[in-house]
Order: C-alpha cells, then sequence, then structure tokens
C-alpha cells in the first residue's frame, strides 16, 4: 500500500505554516520532501507529526539547531539527554511562572480593585513562586 503524499498546499492547509517556513525546514533538514507533483514539493503524510513536534519545540524556546540534534538523536546520546533534561527543568520554571499569570489574570476578570493591578491578591498570586 502506497503512504499518501501531501503537496506543499496540503501540508500548509494542516499546519498553518507558509510555505517559506517549510521550504527553510527542508534547507535545515528538520523535513524532507518525498518528490514533486509539477512544480509543487510533496510529502510523506508523516511530515505533519514532525511539523507538530517542530511547532512544539520552537514554542518551547528550542532553536532550530537544538531542533534539527534532537530529531536526528539516538538513545547513546548522554550530552543531548542531559540538555533536554535541563531544558525540561527551564519549562517546569515558565510553566509555573505561566500558571500564577494565568490565575492573576482570572482574579483580575472579576476583581474590582482600582487600579487592578494594586490589587493585593493580584500582586500576591504573582508573586507566590518568586
Amino acid at each position: 500500500m502506497a503512504e499518501t503524499a501531501l503537496d506543499i498546499g496540503e501540508v500548509v492547509a494542516h499546519t498553518g505554516l507558509a510555505p517559506s517556513a517549510l521550504r527553510f525546514y527542508e534547507q535545515r533538514g528538520l523535513i524532507a520532501s518525498s518528490g514533486r507533483n509539477g512544480l509543487r514539493r510533496t510529502y510523506h503524510a508523516d511530515v505533519l507529526d514532525r511539523l507538530a513536534l517542530i511547532g512544539c519545540a520552537r514554542e518551547a524556546g528550542f532553536g532550530i539547531a537544538e531542533i534539527a540534534r534532537f530529531l536526528a538523536a539516538g538513545p547513546g546520546d548522554e550530552d543531548l539527554r542531559d540538555r533536554m533534561a535541563a531544558k525540561a527543568d527551564e519549562l517546569d520554571v515558565l510553566i509555573a511562572r505561566l500558571t500564577r499569570m494565568r490565575s492573576g489574570l482570572r482574579h483580575a476578570v472579576e476583581c474590582d480593585h482600582e487600579p487592578l493591578v494594586a490589587c493585593p491578591e493580584f500582586k500576591q498570586t504573582l508573586n507566590a513562586g518568586g
């Protein structure tokens, strides 16, 4: 059974990425096209999973070089495992900070303090972790 090929327009429609982003990721070795359909690049359907991983990693603060190394890593890459553990720790700190901000914003929606940012409960929520 042949694997489904998606042309670049279909990948763009599924991911919301610009064609230039796909070409950039391809130039950096993060994804590979499977050929062409006329003048349009085609990709194996599994590129959507890879792009989801790349997008998540970018949102988490990974650089292109870090993502490329992660995508190529095997289980014996101890240096990369150490860096991944450090990045996970950084994300824990960021998640805690964002969670405090979300809680503060939810409080501010209901708060009638003038100004909102001077509310003691709002300030306490934001400063709870630091």
